[in-house]
């Protein structure tokens, strides 16, 4: 009997690894969604792709690269998957039903400022920094497109770094930024002298979107739906959730 279930045992490991790949993940920092890769605190999106791929018996490849570019990978094929996306962010993705968290976004000015956010008429007459690539919604998006005189785009790894600096800098007026990654990235670098001046609208949800250039996507994010109600049922999604002083979006 031993003998027999170790070699159930043993044919159960071989279809495991048989089976198992390499899902590459691929997006900005955007901590505490993502952080840098390798860290303790890798980002709470990160340690869910990597418990809920793990125990499909699958292994997470994830890096670094610039928002847009992430995107654009991803779409063609030459990756996997990115994380932190809203449906607007990449329409042709295939998602999960399941979001990884809610996200707001917000109007920060540097304290001292008397610029409130009074819809976005009034952000014509500031100088505004935005990221390239973001999706921050429809109208939003129409009206960085039609202003480029208003809005000051950037991309790279590094993007909402070097925005920080410009509004420390007086060189733009006002930032848009989610407040939990501005939170995290301004304690990060040990700079202070901000406040929120307004909210955009209502919290979007979050989700990692995987490529609609690969037939893999599929299974993943039935994985990933899987896999989220498991952890979620479990209590594992709310431990790692609180390792970043946050707790379960539902």
């Amino acid at each position: 009997m031993k003998k027999l279930a170790l070699t159930f045992a043993s044919a159960s490991l071989i279809s495991i690894y048989a089976n198992a790949a390499t899902v590459s993940i691929r997006a900005d920092e955007w901590f505490p969604m993502n952080g840098e890769p390798g860290a303790a605190k890798p980002g709470f999106m990160i340690e869910l792709a990597e418990r809920v791929f793990g125990d499909a018996g699958h292994t997470v490849d994830y890096k670094l690269m610039p928002w847009e570019r992430a995107l654009d990978s991803v779409r063609k094929g030459d990756f996997d998957c990115v994380v932190g996306a809203y449906k607007d962010d990449a329409p042709d993705f295939v998602f999960p039903e399941q979001h990884w968290g809610l996200d707001n976004t917000a109007f920060y000015v540097k304290e001292g400022s008397n610029w409130t956010f009074n819809g976005y008429d009034s952000l014509l007459t500031q100088k505004v920094a935005v990221i390239n690539g973001y999706a921050y919604g429809e109208e939003f998006d129409q009206l960085v497109a039609n202003n480029p005189q208003v809005f000051q785009g950037i991309g790279g790894n590094d993007a909402l770094e070097k925005n920080i600096k410009k509004l420390k800098a007086g060189r733009v007026d006002v930032l848009v930024e989610s407040p939990s990654v501005l939170a995290a990235k301004m304690k990060d670098m040990g700079v202070s002298g901000f406040k929120r001046a307004g909210d955009m609208g209502e919290p979007s949800k979050m989700y990692i979107a995987c490529s609609p250039a690969r037939e893999s996507s599929k299974d993943y994010v039935e994985l990933v739906d899987e896999g989220t109600a498991k952890l979620r049922a479990s209590g594992e999604l709310e431990q790692i959730m609180s390792n970043y002083g946050m707790s379960d979006w539902k």
